[in-house]
């Protein structure tokens, strides 16, 4: 084990520093930041880089707090990904990321504190949140910073925090997370979220085996706001026109609103299940659409032993279903509501089935696979 550390190390210091101060790419200049602590893996070299010229919300985030080394690449994704969560809210919101998908994710109503949004996130998925990055729409309090020294987490970033947070958050005594690390981002509402925006994202590059680019332009979504989620219609030549009949309520509409929001950054196949502004259960990187769905209830499951129906949740999927079966696991399990894009050959007798079964069936103007 030594030998193997050593190794690494060694690698690591031979070539740290092989990368330049400057590089540009498709007319931007992009100036180093620094040298990261590793790559996605810890035999990775890595460096982190901005756009030269500008406020980054995230290439020029202050560190607060370091740990007992500086930042990877795998801590920059997670904090890319949460805050690419948070930033559509405009309530408070949090996100828990690991290995670039979210464990679970919250927004506040008026009586919530931070710290129940904290937790509600957290609680989603608490055995995967032990050791990910959270992130934060809003200022963070001293309530919610000792929330979340009572387990262990890589990272903390947010646009603020309050004094006596960051000496929570600071204090020697803490062992369990004595190596956080605290991050101030910039202005959140920089980032780009909708198409047809002003602020206009940026094109995502894609690195092949042989070294290949695939030049992208960035995801983002038509999805504004609950007057933007229309039922279900399509037609086939065995159904004629079908259109949803079942219509959510004012409070499952803001949840699948959210849960669209947070499917963003999940990866594809995804299916997000939110009640209360709260995610319920994720399910991630499945190769088959209703297995995203299966995995995502089996995960409440387990967190609620005991429990087998979600009551009236809703969910997002990140596609269409190609056959009813995933309508039909979902609805079996208690959600009463859901978002999907169309474009299956069976889109009609999708949403007959979902008819049948008392489920809202909403289409999304577009399909949100993200597979980072």
């Amino acid at each position: 084990m030594a030998d193997d550390k050593l190794t690494r190390n060694t690698y690591l210091s031979k070539n740290a520093g092989n990368y330049p101060q400057e590089i540009n790419i498709l007319g931007k200049t992009l100036s180093k930041v620094d040298d990261l602590r590793y790559g996605t893996n810890p035999h990775q070299t890595a460096a982190f880089y901005k756009i030269a010229g500008k406020n980054n919300v995230i290439g020029d985030m202050k560190v607060l707090k370091t740990g007992k080394s500086g930042l990877s690449q795998t801590n920059l994704e997670d904090i890319s990904f949460s805050l690419n969560i948070v930033k559509f809210f405009n309530c408070p919101a949090c996100a828990c990321m690991k290995h670039v998908n979210p464990c679970g994710a919250a927004t506040g109503s008026p009586q919530d504190s931070l710290k129940d949004i904290y937790l509600k996130a957290r609680d989603c998925d608490p055995r995967a949140a032990f050791g990910s990055v959270i992130a934060f729409n809003t200022c963070v309090d001293a309530d919610t910073a000792a929330a979340i020294m009572e387990s262990f987490v890589e990272c903390v970033v947010a646009p603020a925090y309050s004094p006596e947070a960051l000496a929570i958050f600071c204090n020697p005594d803490n062992k369990l997370n004595k190596h956080v690390r605290i991050l101030e981002c910039g202005d959140l509402s920089q980032l780009p979220k909708f198409i047809g925006d002003d602020i206009v994202g940026y094109q995502t590059f894609k690195v092949l085996a042989d070294g290949s680019l695939v030049i992208a332009d960035p995801l983002m979504t038509h999805v504004r706001s609950i007057a933007d989620l229309k039922p279900a219609s399509a037609e086939n030549r065995n159904t004629g026109i079908v259109t949803s009949t079942v219509t959510a309520s004012p409070a499952q509409l803001q949840d699948l609103l959210c849960a669209w929001y947070i499917n963003i950054s999940v990866r594809s196949n995804g299916v997000v299940i939110v009640k209360n502004g709260g995610t319920l259960a994720v399910g991630t990187g499945e190769q088959d659409r209703v297995g995203a769905v299966e995995q995502a209830i089996e995960k409440f499951k387990q967190k609620y032993a005991g429990k087998e129906v979600i009551h009236d949740a809703v969910m997002a999927s990140d596609g269409f279903f190609p056959f009813p079966d995933g309508v039909e696991v979902a609805a079996k399990a208690g959600i009463t509501a859901i978002i999907a894009p169309s474009g299956s050959l069976k889109d009609a007798d999708v949403i007959l089935r979902a008819n049948e079964l008392g489920v809202a069936l909403y289409h999304a103007p577009e399909r949100v696979f993200s597979h980072h």
